[in-house]
Formats: structure tokens, C-alpha cells, sequence
């Protein structure tokens, strides 16, 4: 078990360059099982939650070989279509892997998935869909078992909520299934067009990614590609934030800025001056902050619920008041308590937290929660005075590679022990 020591209060500066993405590294490694032969991805984060991702291809037969941050999987020697459930709890997105065995084998072995506890994650709508792709689904002793015994075919699916990870199941699924399936009130994130940019370049036919209708047409056969991950945006707000809290000016290297349009006007409201160059972002805080107003969490395009905690350390040193609306997970402010240790003014009442800031927040031992808050921690210890103690990197982990190297390099001073 690690912990993190921040030193807080010190002006950072200088350059980095953002990671690849957590949350399209792990459909798109879960997708490689539909083509037999070798993929390369570059721009592979290295992450708890993607060694999870290598475990389990390596459990079903891939093998798999990482150089810096470039993964190579061959899938050649597949001969699994289980996986036992000490691998299913590492993460809550192993449950792509049962549209990619299905897909791939006609079947599936699996247990519900794990992950941060953050609220209600319920599995249903992957559930569904695989059904009505044709899927025979049985569920004993804990154990799901999937079989489609004539094939996967085709179907129109429409989704009660554009939930991300039934958007990547289903186009993972369809793309192999017997004719041409849509999916309306898709998912519309950045990552659902990484993965379908990815499976076109195995020979998939996938229309309308990004958008509300997707329309897979299905193909009896895939071939490997070669591809590079988008850059994390929720890495980017959190540096954001970093920079914001500390009265900084730094340059994030590798940034979209479509993909940061619902979190770049929250730092322009607190006074935060932002200029972009191709993919390079320069963020310059002013010496105190000023309210972020009201940021209600919603799905892509929205604001995303991934940077609710970093931003909500933003605004506990903000002047004013500023409203939180957490509109997709309702246990979400797990670290509001961790933020009011540190001397932060806040109150929670439902999905709704109100952060009155406050000029200076003060060092305390801190508990991390979940992937998300305990990045938010970090960020607020950058603005307390003294040394914060945060008594774990294992949530951390699982989403930011080697942040407190990162922080360090911009002039931070933060020792993981």
C-alpha cells in the first residue's frame, strides 16, 4: 500500500504531456479479440485498470507485450471463454468482454464486474441488448452464462439512457453479428468514436459514432490494425485544476479541445486565461478564483461526472459560491468529506452539493474513496498549507499514470512512499 505526501502551496509551471486514455484503452483492448492476428496500440496508458485489461486477454490465450506505451496483442492462440471472478472484480468495464467472447466464441462465461463504488452501475441495459442480439443468457450462483448458439444478429436497440459502456458492448457485439444493428440514444463520447474508429480499421462498418443512431453493419470477418489511443480528458481537467488551484500557468501537450468544451468555460468563469496551439493547451490562473456557479453533471456532451470531484476542488478556494448538480451516479461526493478536513466549506443535500470557498484550505490526513476523489485530493493539497497525507495511490492508480511525477515535474512537491 502507497501513500502520497503534498507539500501544498507552491506555484507550478513548465510542460507535460497528457496520457492516453483510461476509458478507450479498455474497450479497444477488449475489442481486439474480434480479428485473429496481432494489434498495436499506442499511446497506452500504464494503469492498474489496463494490467487488469492484459491479465485477462493473457487468461484467454492473447499474448500480449508492452514496450513504453505501446501494447502489442496477438490473438492468435485464443482458447478461452471464461473469465474467473477475482479478474471481473479488478474493474467495472470487464463486462465488455462479454460482447467481445460473444462476438468471438458464441460464448461467454463471466461474474458481475467490479470497480469504484460510486452508486447504482446496474448491467441491465448490456443484459438486454445482448438478448435481443440474439443472446441466451442464464445467470447461476453468481455466474453469467452467455450463449448464442445460432450466431448474433442484427437488431434495433434502443438505450432508456446512453450509458457508455452498453454503447461500446453492443457495437462490439454487432460488429461481427449477422446483419445490421441500430442503436439509438447512443452514447456519445469521445471514446465511443475512438472505439469505432478503431474497429473500421479492422474492417467493421460502424456509421454515426459520436452521434445519438449508430448503425453497425455486421461482418463475418475482422482483420488487426493498428492504432493510437485519443488523450485523456479527464486527465487534462484534472490538471486543469492543478493549475487553477495553485495560481498557475502551465501547457498540457496533447489535448482536444472539442473533447474539453463543457469543462474549459467552468475555468474561464473562475478567471482562468486558456490559449490554444494545435494540441497544445495553455491554462494561466489568476491569484484568487472566482465562482464556478452552477455545474450540473450530464452525459456527453455535458459536463462529465468524471470531473465533478477535481472541479469541486477548484471551487472550495474559489471567492463566491458554487453549485454542484451530480445527475448520473449518487454516490459521488465521497470526497466532500476528505475536502472538509482540509478546511473546505461545503454542504450536500441529495445530489446536490454547494461549495462556499474559502481563502485558504489547510493540510490533514485524507482518505481516498474512489478513482476520481482521490485525484481531487491531490489537487486540493496543492492548495493547502502544510503536508497532506493521502493514505492511498491504489484508486489512483487505476486512472492516472504516475501522477505525482507528473506533478512534480511542474514544480509540485509531491513523494509517494
Amino acid at each position: 500500500m502507497s501513500k502520497l505526501l503534498i507539500d501544498g502551496c507552491r506555484i507550478l509551471g513548465g510542460e507535460t504531456k497528457v496520457q492516453g486514455s483510461k476509458n478507450s484503452a479498455l474497450p479497444i483492448l477488449a475489442a481486439s479479440l474480434l480479428s485473429r492476428g496481432e494489434s498495436v496500440f499506442f499511446g497506452c496508458p500504464k494503469l492498474s485498470d489496463v494490467d487488469s485489461s492484459v491479465k485477462i486477454l493473457r487468461y484467454l490465450g492473447c499474448r500480449v507485450k508492452r514496450s513504453g506505451h505501446t501494447l502489442v496483442v496477438n490473438t492468435e492462440s485464443i482458447n478461452r471463454d471464461d473469465i474467473p471472478e477475482a479478474m471481473m472484480r479488478l474493474m467495472r468495464s470487464s463486462i465488455i468482454y462479454a460482447g467481445a467472447l460473444l462476438a468471438t466464441t458464441g460464448r461467454a462465461r463471466l461474474t458481475f464486474p467490479g470497480g469504484c463504488e460510486i452508486g447504482n452501475r446496474p448491467i441491465d441495459l448490456h443484459l438486454s441488448a445482448f438478448k435481443r442480439l440474439g443472446a441466451e443468457i442464464t445467470e447461476r450462483h453468481g455466474e453469467l452464462i452467455f450463449k448464442a448458439p445460432k450466431g448474433l444478429k442484427g437488431a434495433n436497440i434502443a438505450l432508456s439512457f446512453p450509458s457508455v459502456g452498453a454503447t461500446e458492448n453492443i457495437m462490439i457485439a454487432a460488429a461481427k453479428a449477422k446483419g445490421t444493428t441500430v442503436i439509438t440514444n447512443a452514447a456519445r463520447e469521445p471514446e465511443i468514436t475512438d472505439l469505432a474508429d478503431y474497429l473500421n480499421a479492422c474492417g467493421a462498418s460502424i456509421e454515426g459514432a459520436g452521434e445519438g443512431t449508430v448503425i453497425i453493419d455486421g461482418k463475418e470477418k475482422l482483420h488487426p490494425a493498428n492504432h493510437s489511443i485519443i488523450p485523456d480528458r479527464i486527465v487534462a481537467a484534472t490538471l486543469m485544476s492543478a493549475s487553477a488551484v495553485t495560481g498557475s500557468e502551465i501547457t498540457l501537450d496533447g489535448v482536444i479541445k472539442s473533447h474539453l468544451d463543457a469543462i474549459i468555460p467552468c475555468f474561464e468563469q473562475a478567471g482562468c486565461k486558456i490559449d490554444f496551439d494545435a494540441q497544445k493547451m495553455r491554462i494561466k490562473a489568476p491569484k484568487r478564483l472566482k465562482s464556478l456557479g452552477l455545474i450540473r453533471t450530464n452525459p456527453y456532451p455535458g459536463f462529465p461526472t468524471d470531473a465533478q470531484a477535481p472541479l469541486m476542488a477548484v471551487s472550495a478556494v474559489a471567492e463566491g459560491i458554487t453549485v454542484f448538480s451530480e445527475n448520473i451516479f449518487e454516490s459521488r461526493y465521497k470526497h466532500v468529506g476528505e475536502f472538509v478536513r482540509l478546511g473546505a466549506d461545503i454542504k450536500v443535500e441529495g445530489k446536490v452539493a454547494v461549495v462556499d470557498g474559502v481563502r485558504k484550505l489547510y493540510s490533514a490526513p485524507l482518505c481516498a474513496k474512489d478513482l476520481r476523489g482521490s485525484a481531487a485530493l491531490a489537487v486540493a493539497a496543492l492548495a493547502a498549507e502544510g503536508t497532506t497525507e493521502i493514505d492511498t495511490t491504489e484508486y489512483l492508480e487505476r486512472g492516472y499514470e504516475d501522477l505525482e511525477v507528473v506533478l512534480t515535474s511542474l514544480g509540485a512537491s509531491v513523494r509517494k512512499i
